[in-house]
């Protein structure tokens, strides 16, 4: 198994130059399959402007500084269509949409209804293949639309998430599900494996889902780069369920041993097998969480005070920062930046 350390990722994040600054544009679209809109951030690299607000920040996590609406800086760049995980935000991962676009990228972080923090409802947003649409009408607007359709680089557009939407990446990419082996998954290991106690209850009641919708293909040929962050839904696959999936593909997971998330572990559900010839890096020490922002002092305080999860909570010897750095790093590579 491979293993990344903290050492690789410092010498790693050591080779990235930021040239750019990370401008900022928050959009609306609609998404009639939800009968909602949603609201998009879009980072890219900008021009000089004045100086940056911090965005994302909250009395727990660190903002990252951004460029409100500054002009978009010239020439195409590649893009990154990214899925967030289960009730995130695109705020979760704003330190990643401003790390790639300083590196060139122009990415789209997509607020998923029905999953999202503040607007969840998982007997809907179990529905997959939603997020795939949300992400497919996302990429139809930014060719539509003249301040973004002249930058891009239609040969090099990533699909890209973190568990829940690490899954959304895969699936965009041409990865389908396995209905009946995730339920066998949920059912074999109950209250064990993340989610499943949700996924089991009898308001999203998975089992009764149809199969033919949650196996079928929704790859978009558009997807020419997948990137999957300690990815959900990645029980009960097998070849047949790979075989369409975009050959750059990098497969990233966090942890070892008792911290490692089960419902996340691509090794122990034999999914890493099926994409042995695909990139693949491993995190350890770290946890499922480590993707999340940079905590304030106090935020690891704040969050036992209101019994909330620990997502400040990084493994000994583990370094958030470092890490985020070297998924920055990784990302930039596979895109050609």
């Amino acid at each position: 198994m491979k293993v990344f350390s903290i050492a690789c990722a410092i010498a790693l994040f050591a080779t990235s130059a930021t040239a750019n600054n990370a401008g900022l544009q928050i959009k609306s679209i609609a998404l009639p399959h939800h009968e909602k809109n949603t609201s998009l951030a879009i980072w890219y690299p900008s021009l000089p402007s004045s100086a940056p607000s911090f965005y994302a920040e909250t009395s727990i996590f660190e903002g990252v500084k951004a460029h409100i609406d500054a002009p978009i800086a010239d020439g195409r760049h590649p893009v990154v269509l990214f899925s967030h995980g289960l009730g995130g935000t695109d705020r979760a991962q704003a330190w990643l949409g401003a790390g790639l676009a300083e590196r060139g990228a122009l990415a789209v972080f997509v607020n998923h209804p029905n999953s999202t923090w503040g607007d969840f409802d998982m007997s809907k947003g179990v529905h997959h293949w939603t997020r795939v649409i949300d992400m497919r009408t996302a990429l139809d607007f930014l060719h539509t639309t003249t301040d973004f359709s002249h930058h891009m680089d239609a040969s090099r557009i990533m699909a890209a998430g973190f568990s829940y939407g690490g899954w959304t990446a895969l699936s965009m990419g041409g990865v389908t599900g396995d209905h009946a082996g995730l339920v066998d998954a949920c059912q074999r290991f109950g209250e064990r494996m993340e989610a499943c106690d949700l996924l089991l209850s009898d308001k999203v009641n998975l089992p009764t889902r149809d199969p033919v919708l949650w196996n079928a293909d929704y790859k978009d040929s558009r997807i020419t780069h997948v990137v999957a962050i300690d990815p959900a839904f990645v029980w009960g696959l097998n070849e047949a369920n790979v075989t369409s999936l975009v050959p750059n593909t990098l497969l990233i997971g966090f942890g070892g041993g008792e911290d490692r998330m089960l419902a996340t572990d691509f090794d122990r559900s034999g999914f890493s097998k099926l994409l042995a010839d695909r990139h693949i890096e491993r995190f350890d020490p770290a946890y499922h969480f480590t993707a999340m922002p940079i905590c304030k002092p106090a935020g690891e305080a704040i969050l036992k005070e209101e019994k909330d999860d620990p997502v400040c909570t990084d493994p000994v010897g583990s370094d958030r920062a470092a890490i985020h750095d070297a998924l920055i790093a990784m990302i930039s590579q596979e895109l050609g930046l």
